[in-house]
């Protein structure tokens, strides 16, 4: 089972790709609560150079208040997350399947609550 839903955005640098995303999430109902630099911190870290690397933690509020109240440790699962990557030809975006990351939780409402989630996160990809 594929647990993220890519899409390349040829010819884009990551910049770029990070402007579009945020505004596709937003358009979508989603906020970034986190950003993670991963090519910074691996710098920092243990001085190693790779290719630009982003994780944004994408939330919708309505949705995570609905799925906390359905599951009420299910925000060690949360946010959705959404990785840019630097990749030949432009940048890659790649956001999680949340029906395939709760898959582990028995919970018939809390997989169509991520159903939708999944659909929203696929719409904003497919927009960015």
């Amino acid at each position: 089972m594929p647990y993220t839903y890519d899409r390349l955005l040829s010819d884009t640098t990551l910049d770029e790709a990070d402007h579009r995303v945020r505004e596709a999430l937003t358009a979508n109902g989603f906020g970034v609560l986190t950003e993670i630099d991963v090519k910074a911190t691996m710098k920092k870290k243990i001085d190693s150079d790779m290719d630009g690397y982003k994780i944004l933690g994408a939330c919708n509020p309505k949705m995570a208040w609905e799925a906390i109240g359905l599951e009420p440790r299910i925000g060690a699962m949360l946010p959705c997350n959404v990785i840019l990557r630097s990749v030949e030809g432009g940048t890659e975006i790649s956001a999680i399947d949340p029906v395939a990351s709760m898959s582990a939780v028995e919970n018939p409402k809390l997989h169509e609550v991520a159903g939708e989630v999944r659909d929203m996160l696929k719409r904003a990809v497919d927009a960015a």
